[in-house]
């Protein structure tokens, strides 16, 4: 790295600019590193406050220092991301980016290439620094509750961990679990058989594990009770030993559901619960199970709560924009009534009458 301070013509001192040159020995990483179209090179400019100048197999970084080694520090990661045999996208550079702006211990690198499950050249692994921090959760802890909006990966991640003990002859079985509240009508409502109606309530769970285990091998395992997929009200009286249990949708739980619940777990057993406590969908003045578990259990030993944000987002990017507008939006809805509250007339500090009216 050189630089050195320019003078201007008046004695000012301008701010120092420096060069790091960074040089990439085989053409096919360089092909990866820069992107179809250029596409990741550009994204790479702009986000980063250095001028990025690549030719041939070197890229020159021209800036601030401390800019600079930033700059460097990313194309390092995104490097061995390559070496260790990803094809980088646009959206891995942007989890690198995002991650190196949190200043965390993690290197990207490794942990975008934590691997839980391979299955037919797909590969399941976290993408975030929130959703590795939740993987790393389940391993340590007996109970986990994942908790944060859409598309976090919650239930996901926490359906390859559990066929991943599976597999690894950690547990005997699989038990996956919803409450039966659905968003906007009563299943009582739907037609069919209770089975039937249930089904459809249940099809994400399913739709994971289709991509998670052979197709074909999923009925054997069901008739032979290894995976089970049931609505909660059928957890009630039973003691779940040596299995992976994982209740999804947990917001729509009502506080005696969730003891119920968690009052299940037996010897050599693990449980983690997920939920959106944005989106309860129960009736009006009922209190949600797991807003309310998080202060009975806060101080509890082998019990961790993973708190995950817009910034673990992995769908669309519009999601993540969508929920942090949402999450504006109800603060804002929150301050107006408080406000309101506060500007009601005729009502004294004391809550009384206003002073010198009679009644």
């Amino acid at each position: 790295m050189t630089g050195t301070p320019n003078e201007s013509s008046t004695g000012s001192t301008s701010p120092v600019r420096a060069q790091t040159k960074i040089s990439v020995s085989d053409p096919k990483i360089m092909v990866n590193l820069l992107g179809a179209k250029d596409e990741i090179l550009r994204l790479i400019e702009r986000n980063l406050d250095s001028d990025v100048h690549v030719r041939g197999n070197e890229i020159t970084i021209t800036g601030d220092p401390a800019e600079n080694a930033t700059a460097e520090r990313l194309f390092s990661e995104l490097i061995e991301l390559i070496e260790k045999g990803e094809t980088l996208s646009v959206d891995a550079v942007r989890r690198t980016l995002r991650m190196l702006e949190e200043n965390t211990s993690e290197r990207p690198a490794e942990v975008l290439t934590l691997n839980i499950l391979s299955r037919r050249g797909r590969t399941i692994r976290p993408k975030t620094l929130g959703q590795k921090h939740y993987v790393d959760a389940i391993d340590k802890n007996t109970i986990v509750f994942g908790i944060g909006p859409a598309g976090t990966g919650k239930t996901y991640l926490a359906m390859a961990k559990a066929v991943q003990a599976l597999q690894a002859k950690q547990i005997n079985r699989i038990i996956l679990t919803r409450p039966a509240v659905e968003a906007g009508e009563r299943l009582g409502f739907l037609p069919g058989t209770l089975t039937e109606k249930i089904d459809p309530y249940l099809r994400p769970l399913y739709d994971a594990l289709h991509d998670m285990l052979d197709p074909e091998t999923i009925p054997r395992l069901m008739a032979a009770g290894t995976i089970e997929v049931a609505p909660l009200a059928y957890m009630r009286g039973r003691t779940l030993n040596d299995a992976f249990i994982i209740l999804d949708e947990a917001q729509n739980t009502t506080p005696e559901q969730m003891k119920m619940f968690l009052t299940r777990l037996g010897f050599g057993a693990k449980i983690v619960v997920t939920g959106d406590v944005t989106q309860v969908d129960l009736p009006g003045g009922t209190s949600s199970g797991l807003k309310v578990v998080r202060e009975i259990l806060r101080d509890v030993e082998d019990v961790h709560f993973a708190e995950l944000s817009s910034s673990d987002v992995v769908r669309h990017r519009l999601v993540a924009e969508i929920v942090d507008a949402y999450a504006r939006f109800d603060v804002a809805q929150e301050q107006k009534a408080a406000q309101s509250v506060h500007a009601v007339p005729g009502r004294a500090a004391s809550g009384g009458r206003t002073p010198g009216r009679r009644r």
